[in-house]
């Protein structure tokens, strides 16, 4: 069974930068696709950005395009989403998903790809 912890959040203001961590037991992350999917209060779960096990060029959502990337690290077997130039519409609670599949680019922004998330982070931008 895998386990995904989410660490890293906290309250920052416009402009700040946070880099949300992802750690993996029960399976490495060379063995998993990854992705970052955050929901903020009364809003659905949305795609942030996700990567093949394989690697190759991530997918990110366009709203977060140019300030957000996603990476990880084999070594730690961690999973990261570095977050700059954050906005108060960023503010939302960020999950780390992981699936041992293998799927396709355009799937990587589908929740149902998932079998494996985490609790959940707090993110807070202040105006």
């Amino acid at each position: 069974q895998v386990q995904l912890v989410e660490s890293g959040g906290g309250l920052v203001q416009t402009g700040d930068s946070l880099r949300l961590s992802c750690a993996a037991s029960g399976r490495t992350f060379s063995t998993l696709a990854l992705a970052w999917f955050r929901q903020a209060p009364g809003k659905d779960r949305e795609f942030v950005a996700g990567i093949k096990k394989s690697g190759g060029i991530p997918r990110t959502a366009d709203s977060v395009k140019g300030r957000f990337t996603v990476s990880r690290d084999r070594d730690k077997n961690t999973g990261y989403l570095q977050m700059n130039s954050l906005k108060p519409e960023d503010t939302a609670v960020y999950y780390c998903a992981a699936t041992a599949g293998s799927p396709i680019t355009s799937s990587l922004s589908n929740r149902a790809t998932y079998e494996y998330w985490g609790q959940g982070t707090q993110v807070t931008v202040s105006s």
